[in-house]
């Protein structure tokens, strides 16, 4: 998910501001994101709500890694903390991809909870964050600001396989939404999947359409993520950054030959969708220590 703003300094404030103040009015009743509250996957993963978006952490062997970095939200320290996080111990930050709802906490602009964390990136979406492209939405009619962010980066590219603590990590780029959108394999058992992967009340779609850079790519890009998991024979826990997660895996690649039309209300509705998803008020510090956050009902 991006935004509309024209501005560079400040960008990530007023980027998250825009959204929760003016973007939730065009998505009332649609039945578009459907972000999980915060709480607990299972043993490994941790979810932080923030709006309508979702960070992740996973955790093994006294190793806590972050997978994407969210808005510049004022109650990211606040969520944490009702999960006994803490960002200082977060060293490690898996960006899906630049979007700043999905690298706002690392943004210059930011509070600088994260500014001591290597951040993993994929080589082709850092061209965004160095200024050799510029991220377009809106069928390309939009050019979007230049995301400034200075913390150590470690570059990857398709395919890399790399470990941190016992966390055995695959960057598998998945371009579409953005010219170099990775997914991350943790362990073979997790797939983090940014905005690849919308899941709709009947299964998974191709992300928002007019996010999307390229449309055509972002399908073709499933449609190969799929076979690759298929001839390893992985069903993982695939988990997205706006729509929850499914061990479903059939479920989840079900639709991909068709994008999510975020410009009309859903069909299937999914009754479970909130008719305005920027409403936190159901995200609690009292359900996040004891919530066990389902996965995506089907229908």
């Amino acid at each position: 998910m991006v935004l509309i703003k024209t501005e560079v300094a400040n960008m990530s404030k007023q980027a998250s501001e825009f959204q929760w103040k003016i973007m939730s009015l065009a998505y009332r009743g649609k039945g578009i994101f459907k972000a999980l509250n915060t709480g607990r996957i299972d043993e490994h993963v941790l979810c932080v709500r923030e709006y309508i978006a979702n960070i992740f952490f996973y955790t093994k062997n006294g190793t806590t890694i972050m997978i994407d970095a969210g808005y510049n939200y004022p109650r990211l320290r606040e969520k944490m903390g009702w999960l006994g996080l803490d960002p200082k111990d977060v060293t490690d930050i898996l960006i899906t991809h630049q979007d700043t709802d999905h690298v706002g906490a690392v943004e210059d602009d930011s509070d600088g909870l994260f500014k001591h964390a290597k951040l993993y990136v994929g080589k082709t979406e850092n061209r965004y964050l160095t200024g050799e492209v510029r991220r377009k939405v809106y069928f390309g009619f939009y050019k979007l600001p230049q995301v400034h962010i200075s913390n150590e980066k470690h570059l990857l590219k398709d395919g890399d396989v790399f470990t941190i603590g016992d966390i055995k990590i695959e960057a598998i780029k998945v371009p579409g939404h953005t010219w170099g959108h990775m997914v991350y394999l943790i362990d073979d058992a997790y797939l983090f999947t940014g905005d690849t992967i919308w899941l709709g009340a009947d299964g998974g779609y191709s992300f928002i359409h007019a996010l999307a850079e390229n449309n055509k790519l972002a399908k073709k890009s499933l449609l190969r993520l799929k076979k690759k998991l298929k001839s390893r024979h992985l069903t993982p826990k695939i988990i997205t950054g706006h729509t929850g997660w499914t061990d479903n895996f059939d479920f989840a690649f079900a639709h991909i030959d068709k994008v999510c039309n975020a410009f009309k209300k859903q069909k299937p509705a999914d009754p479970n969708a909130p008719y305005d998803g920027y409403d936190e008020s159901d995200d609690t510090a009292e359900k996040a220590r004891t919530a066990i956050l389902g996965k995506a009902p089907e229908y």
